[in-house]
């Protein structure tokens, strides 16, 4: 029998307990951080070690425990009602630990379940930890989880510099094919954070490996990330997210229902078959969201339905969505008109995207293979760049 993963966490508690010893820790985390034997949350565990002194948590989007939905910003200071401890909001109007909140702590512990994707927010909140344990002279320690989509496959755009933002800090693809706790070392040293850092490595993982692969249980990182499938799924229709088009959240399939009340359903996924587009098939779809865009509206749309995830290309089958819904319905369609992420006077869809150059090649016309093509370049040095700070 296949040995399953063992996550940077459990080799930390059974083998590495003494890089914690005699410091006051805090610890960020959310509710997939846990141990997967017992199913027990990290904070938990934690907090009742004895050899651990537990005294801070910090909770990334979503909040420590996963209630919290949609881009909202959280109550930042609260007691988890568990443990009794400070969870200080690090998706609030504080994105980076103050030098108060980290006066009780010597080392800050990551354990953080990522998608694979550049835009999600959970690694940014790790590299302001970083920046934060760098000022204040801490330590950070990260336990390191699988990339549930593999560590090979790189696609997509690289962000620009004028384009940064909390769903892009870094000079990143797309679909990075990374771990965090690689990213982590390649923040640290390649983008120049500097901290004190150390990363806790898994066990028996390897690079083509998917979420199913590794043994492990799914735990949802965030309210509309319920499995590994949606992990697959998130790199295309994340875009939309960038658009007055629902993404599908308000429904029981979030990212892989999408469409409009003004969508012609089966107009669109003929539309999007003619590409060709590989690993994916579009089925003609009607949903009504319970909340988020559309809420209680008839929505036209096209299901994603992933045939072979190796062949599969997100990044472009998302931006040939966007492509498509933009030429097929000028009068209705609409980039996404109030701000994204908290980025004030960027154009959402830019944000999402680290770059302007997709949204005006939409606007212009132009080809989704020169879209496609003109990442090539980027992708090449950025997989040499990369390639220092992989750990398997």
């Amino acid at each position: 029998m296949k040995k399953r993963t063992r996550l940077g966490i459990e080799v930390l508690l059974n083998e590495k307990i003494d890089v914690l010893k005699g410091q006051r820790i805090g610890l960020v985390c959310n509710q997939a951080s846990v141990l997967p034997d017992s199913f027990r949350h990290a904070a938990d565990v934690f907090f009742e070690h004895p050899e651990i002194d537990l005294t801070t948590l910090f909770g990334p989007q979503h909040g420590i425990r996963g209630d919290v939905q949609y881009n909202m910003i959280e109550t930042p200071h609260v007691r988890d009602a568990r443990t009794g401890i400070m969870v200080y909001s690090l998706y609030s109007e504080v994105r980076e630990p103050t030098e108060e909140m980290l006066a009780d702590v010597d080392t800050i512990v990551v354990d953080l379940q990522d998608v694979g994707c550049r835009i999600y927010t959970f690694v940014y909140t790790m590299a302001n930890c970083m920046r934060a344990a760098a000022k204040y002279g801490k330590r950070v320690v990260v336990c390191d989880r699988p990339n549930p989509i593999n560590g090979n496959a790189i696609e997509g755009n690289i962000t620009e510099d004028e384009f940064t933002s909390f769903v892009g800090q870094f000079a990143l693809p797309t679909r990075h094919g990374m771990t965090i706790g690689e990213l982590a070392k390649m923040f640290n040293e390649h983008f120049g954070i500097g901290c004190d850092l150390e990363v806790i490595e898994m066990t028996d993982w390897s690079r083509e490996m998917w979420g199913e692969d590794t043994g492990l249980p799914w735990i949802l990182p965030s309210p509309n990330i319920p499995d590994v499938d949606t992990c697959v799924v998130f790199p295309a229709t994340v875009h939309l997210e960038g658009t007055e088009l629902s993404e599908g959240r308000g429904t029981t399939l979030p990212f892989f229902l999408n469409g409009a009340p003004f969508i012609d359903a089966y107009a669109w996924a003929a539309e999007l078959r003619n590409f060709d587009l590989p690993g994916v098939a579009f089925r003609e779809a009607y949903f009504q969201p319970t909340f988020c865009e559309f809420a209680g509206q008839t929505c036209g749309g096209v299901q994603l339905h992933i045939t072979d995830r190796n062949a599969f290309t997100p990044v472009i089958t998302g931006v040939a969505m966007v492509k498509t819904a933009y030429d097929l319905y000028p009068d209705h369609f609409q980039w996404r008109q109030n701000d994204y992420e908290y980025e004030f006077g960027k154009n959402p869809f830019d944000v999402v995207c680290g770059t302007d150059k997709i949204r005006k090649a939409i606007e212009t016309g132009v080809s989704l293979k020169e879209i496609e093509d003109s990442w090539v370049e980027g992708l090449k040095e950025f997989d040499e760049i990369r390639k220092p700070y992989l750990l398997y």
